[in-house]
């Protein structure tokens, strides 16, 4: 079995079938790509490394339950939920955002898709955030979406600085209280910290 002349769903098939081979083969035509996927974001060689062979392992592990269409796709989501997962336990979330080897290489990725995800997603923190008063809204986006200072904020409202950390903290408060409701969001988007 050479490395070129097998597609992915045949490597995923041996792979199921016990062909450590094939899973030699699918890791050696992946690896570099989900490393440097990693790196970006964990910003540490080693870290990166234990990572890949993390999603790796698992597939192995895992490969008479998982049911794989895409090998891209699946290997992209969990190296982001590996990155996600790494970087939680060490700073807030962030947003990983695809890069163009990633969107080239998911067939079935749609941008107008992950557009219409993203909108529904800041509708439903627009929703939760309506129920605060409006300053405090209005805070809140400076402060979480234009990315202004608590100082910024305050000279361009003409309140003062604790002023805008009330609210701010009002505003995470409330947002708390919707954790539930809000998990989705919370993986995505930078706003509690």
């Amino acid at each position: 079995m050479h490395n070129s002349q097998i597609n992915d769903p045949e490597l995923w098939f041996a792979i199921r079938n016990d062909d450590e081979q094939a899973f030699a083969i699918l890791f050696d035509r992946y690896w570099v790509r989900l490393y440097n996927t990693a790196l970006r974001y964990l910003k540490d060689r080693e870290n990166s490394e234990e990572t890949v062979h993390d999603v790796f392992l698992n597939i192995w592990d895992r490969r008479h339950q998982l049911e794989i269409e895409s090998i891209p796709n699946f290997l992209l989501s969990a190296i982001r939920y590996q990155v996600y997962n790494r970087m939680r336990a060490v700073k807030p979330p962030l947003t990983l955002v695809l890069n163009d080897w990633e969107m080239d290489n998911l067939p079935d990725y749609n941008q107008g898709d992950h557009r219409i995800k993203n909108q529904e997603l800041l509708q439903e923190l627009n929703h939760y955030l309506e129920k605060l008063p409006k300053r405090c809204q209005e805070i809140f986006y400076m402060s979480r979406m234009d990315n202004l200072s608590n100082q910024e904020i305050a000279g361009r409202l003409g309140i003062s600085k604790r002023t805008v950390e009330n609210q701010i903290t009002r505003a995470l408060k409330h947002l708390r209280g919707c954790l539930k409701q809000l998990s989705t969001i919370l993986c995505l988007w930078y706003i509690f910290f």
